[in-house]
């Protein structure tokens, strides 16, 4: 469904016109009904022929003191409804509506002349009209009608309930990315339910029993029930108002700003870029670095403008930028957003989030930088994906930053591969064709300084890989399997990483004390030296490199075995646990002819690997994913 705003300088008539055309007062607040003014958001629902669903209205304060309040209402409808007295014109707010309308690129809506029962003179609504349609040329409501009524008398009420059917008709519907994002402009509690948040739900649906989660903080919750105007449902779909009921969180944790979305489907960040344009009318040149406020859907923070041309924007001109946020938001590449000057209040202008998480670090010099954010900003799936793999992604991951339906970025990442632009790490990631060839670059070079640093150590642990990659568990271990399927790395059974043409190089001292502890070992296979032991036999160095080359098997810190024994140990008290559903130190201590140590160190180390798990004497099956461990 769709959601209709008002907009227009203070007493022009927008809740009265709403009241007009639903029978529904939109002004809630005590306040608001004593001074006879809007001061914050109202709402009000419309039922017309031929919809399943009846049709939103958020109604907005006209006066300048609550211009912010206005902008925490426009952000996600979908058409508006531009209110201009007939016996007053134009006036200062009907231009900064206007302006931000426009800035947001909000295309479709009506002019609504109102109070056309207080003028007579038709000379005078002409020459009105004429400055109207003047005003809107230069605007994306260049070709809005204008209609006339009066919520007074009731005239022409019907016919304008008649034009926002057909303007709702051609209109598409709402986009859905199974990603439903909610900006909460509303919270409240009602006794006997709990927390109640409201808001336009934006690309996906929200089911009763979701667990959903509440950012920037990232507060877990769970539906408990959804209303669209005062109807109960099961699910609310995107484009639609939804009150919804959460279960889980009280209600000093949320307020108007932040962003209702299910788990891992959004972060939030310290800085995004976008491309700005800088209002005509504003009053000064905007300097680099200048302290402004960002509105973001009904989100609102303190931002500092990065310019990435020049110094200084004049009116009226655009360009690159980057915003550095007080308070980090939960942006999405395409969100529209408002500036304004804090003190005085000035609206200056607005643009579009194109990197909605930009580094911490950049340089203005650097030359691929607005060539990328171009790019980004390109329609062109193929291109849009290449551009926003900078790092691994998913699937899913680059649906979430680019806003593109998941069977589109399957389709467009495959013709990418095609074209030699883009790689998959391992089933689940893709990268950039350079980037990849820089983390590979990096992977052979983090392990060559590791070999010359190191010459005893066979390789380097995937943790510290990941520390000198930069790079998540997940999307790293891609990678190593993508490079390991290319020849060019080596994995030992440990799971250390070296390169092809490594190999540990002993002096002839070396290899004598390995080749004495291995017979040791060989002569005690239940009983074998421990740690400390081995240790003083072949140096702590050395016993090192035989762990990691999986030379021996380490269970404890006292505690090792070499693979054949540590595999006949294993499978036997697997055998044990499929026969009798138990063992114990004892029966392995007995069935071995080892000691209490050996026995209890490799079944804490089975504990300790989720496998098994103690019950008193006992220890009994857990996961029994003997996979981890076994060959």
């Amino acid at each position: 469904m769709h959601v209709i705003g008002t907009a227009g300088h203070v007493d022009h008539g927008k809740s009265s016109l709403v009241r007009a055309l639903t029978g529904i007062d939109p002004d809630r607040l005590k306040e608001e009904k004593a001074r006879q003014m809007t001061i914050d958001l109202g709402f009000a629902w419309l039922d017309l022929p031929g919809f399943a669903d009846p049709v939103g209205i958020i109604d907005v304060p006209g006066h300048r003191d609550f211009i912010e309040n206005m902008l925490a209402g426009v952000g996600g409808i979908d058409a508006l409804l531009l209110v201009i007295a007939a016996d007053e014109g134009i006036m200062p707010q009907t231009r900064e509506h206007l302006a931000i309308i426009d800035l947001l690129q909000i295309r479709t809506g009506i002019v609504v002349l109102t109070k056309t029962d207080l003028v007579q003179d038709q000379e005078w609504l002409q020459l009105v009209e004429l400055e109207i349609t003047e005003l809107l040329s230069q605007t994306a409501l260049a070709h809005a009608p204008i209609m006339s009524v009066s919520a007074r008398t009731g005239e022409g009420i019907e016919s304008l309930r008649e034009r926002i059917g057909l303007m709702l008709q051609g209109l598409p519907p709402p986009p859905d990315l199974n990603r439903p994002r909610l900006w909460v402009d509303r919270v409240f509690t009602i006794a006997g339910f709990g927390t109640v948040v409201t808001g336009t739900l934006l690309d996906g649906v929200l089911r009763v029993g979701q667990e959903v989660s509440i950012q920037p903080k990232g507060i877990k919750a769970r539906v408990r029930g959804l209303q669209s105007h005062h109807q109960e449902r099961e699910i609310i779909q995107p484009g639609s108002r939804a009150a919804v009921n959460l279960a889980g969180i009280d209600r000093e944790s949320i307020q108007r700003g932040q962003l209702l979305t299910l788990p891992g489907q959004s972060s939030s960040s310290y800085f995004a870029f976008g491309r700005f344009r800088h209002l005509m009318e504003a009053s000064r040149p905007l300097r680099y670095n200048a302290e402004v406020k960002l509105f973001v859907g009904t989100a609102e923070t303190v931002a500092r403008v990065r310019l990435l041309e020049g110094e200084s924007l004049a009116p009226g001109a655009e360009t690159w930028i980057r915003l550095d946020l007080r308070d980090a938001l939960p942006l999405s590449r395409g969100d529209r957003f408002i500036l304004r000057y804090p003190s005085p209040g000035e609206t200056i202008g607005g643009g579009e989030i194109i990197d909605p998480a930009a580094g911490f670090r950049f340089r203005r010099s650097q030359p691929d930088l607005i060539p990328r954010l171009e790019a980004l900003a390109d329609a062109d799936p193929v291109k849009l994906v290449t551009q926003i793999a900078v790092e691994p992604l998913t699937v899913r991951q680059i649906s979430e930053k680019t806003q593109l339906p998941l069977d589109t970025v399957s389709e467009a990442l495959q013709i990418a591969s095609g074209r030699g632009m883009i790689t998959q790490l391992d089933t689940r990631f893709w990268v950039e064709k350079q980037t990849f060839q820089s983390l590979l670059e990096r992977l052979t070079r983090s392990l060559t300084e590791f070999h010359q640093n190191e010459p005893l150590r066979p390789g380097m642990r995937p943790e510290k890989l990941r520390a000198a990659l930069k790079l998540e568990p997940a999307p790293c271990e891609a990678l190593l399997e993508t490079a390991l399927q290319q020849g060019l790395i080596k994995r030992a059974l440990s799971g250390i990483v070296l390169l092809p043409n490594f190999a540990v190089r002993w002096s002839k001292t070396q290899k004598a004390n390995i080749d004495k502890l291995m017979r040791a070992f060989e002569a005690a296979p239940y009983t074998p030296p421990s740690v400390k032991e081995a240790s003083e036999m072949v140096g702590p160095d050395v016993l090192t490199s035989l762990v990691e080359l999986g030379e021996l098997r380490q269970v404890s810190p006292e505690v090792l075995f070499t693979p054949v024994v540590f595999e006949r140990l294993v499978l036997a008290i697997r055998d044990a646990l499929e026969a009798t559903g138990h063992t114990s130190v004892a029966l392995l201590r007995d069935q071995f002819s080892t000691t209490r140590k050996y026995a209890l160190g490799l079944l804490e180390y089975l504990n300790a690997q989720g496998i098994t798990k103690r019950d008193g004497d006992n220890h009994i099956l857990a996961s029994g994913d003997w996979a981890k461990i076994l060959p």
